[in-house]
């Protein structure tokens, strides 16, 4: 299953981690090794009138305005939102 949130696109981010010493000799310095950022996803079901939708969606979607009209019914669910993310 890819981690990519179905609504916005979110997917990971590539950072380093910097582990303890910034300072000091060339031999001394900090190791920095590569590691991945990775979105908060929620799996949330949403009641249709045709029946159940299964999305994975990140938590900052969840809060906004948007999604809020979608759950609540005010708003039908955009067909982007439907199609399962790839990598």
């Amino acid at each position: 299953m890819p981690r990519i949130c179905q609504v916005s696109g979110k997917r990971a981010n590539n950072a380093k981690h910097i582990r303890h010493r910034h300072s000091g000799q060339w031999k001394f310095r900090a190791p920095k090794k590569n590691r991945l950022q990775l979105p908060n996803l929620q799996k949330v079901t949403i009641l249709t009138p045709t029946g159940k939708v299964s999305l994975t969606v990140a938590t900052s979607v969840l809060k906004s305005p948007e999604m809020a009209a979608v759950l609540s019914g005010l708003k039908p669910i955009p067909k982007h939102w439907l199609t399962k993310p790839t990598y």
